[in-house]
């Protein structure tokens, strides 16, 4: 069953919304669409000449976080495949599925409306990828769960032993990265950023109203003025993979 195309989900609580929506549409170049739903928690950042690949959501409680959608042409038969896999249900609605991953992070599963043209990077940066962050309990059986699932994408064990990557398809916006955590904790996500140069990303986005809360060798973690945090990665926005060595 092909994925058609992918959605990565800014999630952040409906409080700071005004400052969600200003901040990451900033940081994408891209314009917001009118807000949906019920209390106008979702909205679309909609890129100028490409296709939408990044949403945000108002959540009630917490910080907030990530999560992904993954469009379908059925819907009913990815998410009775997931379900075979391990999934579970956690919500129905008319036309799209809210879903559990056995490890127990969100995704949704949506119909394809002919996306198809990625948004370019921007200022050297592009949002490609959601990292699902899970307690060592079920690291083992996520990557076993994506990895059938996502028939067609390529799962590998990533640049640290504690990382697996499962890579889409060329064309499609948004990749996941499994993340294995050193305690054991419920799973939880957050968004990547790929980025040509960090530090100058990490400037840009401080101007912005972001801040750094810790800095590795690959990649720096920071706060968004929303109060979710997410990461600036060292990897080529144009392929999401790390940069060639020299030699």
């Amino acid at each position: 069953m092909d994925i058609r195309w992918t959605y990565a989900f800014v999630d952040r609580p409906a409080a700071h919304l005004d400052r969600a929506h200003a901040f990451w549409t900033a940081v994408t170049g891209t314009e917001l669409s009118e807000p949906r739903g019920e209390h106008g928690e979702f909205a679309t950042l909609l890129p100028d000449g490409a296709d939408a690949c990044v949403k945000v959501q108002g959540v009630a409680a917490g910080d907030g976080g990530a999560h992904f959608c993954l469009c379908v042409e059925d819907v009913a038969k990815f998410a009775a495949e997931a379900l075979r896999l391990g999934a579970r249900t956690v919500a129905e609605h008319a036309g799209w599925t809210v879903l559990r991953s056995p490890g127990g992070p969100l995704f949704c599963v949506v119909p394809w409306h002919g996306e198809a043209v990625r948004p370019p990077v921007v200022r050297g940066s592009r949002l490609d990828q959601v990292s699902l962050d899970l307690p060592p309990s079920v690291y083992e059986d996520e990557i076993a769960f994506w990895s059938a699932l996502l028939l067609g994408w390529e799962a590998r064990p990533g640049s640290l032993p504690e990382f697996h990557v499962v890579a889409p398809p060329a064309g499609l916006p948004v990749r996941i990265l499994l993340q294995r955590l050193d305690e054991e904790r419920p799973a939880s996500a957050h968004l990547d950023l790929a980025c040509a140069d960090i530090e100058a990303t990490v400037a840009e986005h401080e101007r912005l109203g972001a801040v750094p809360v810790s800095r590795h060798r690959h990649w720096t973690v920071m706060r968004d003025p929303a109060g979710g945090t997410y990461c600036l990665t060292g990897r080529d926005p144009e392929t999401g993979g790390l940069p060639r060595r020299a030699g």
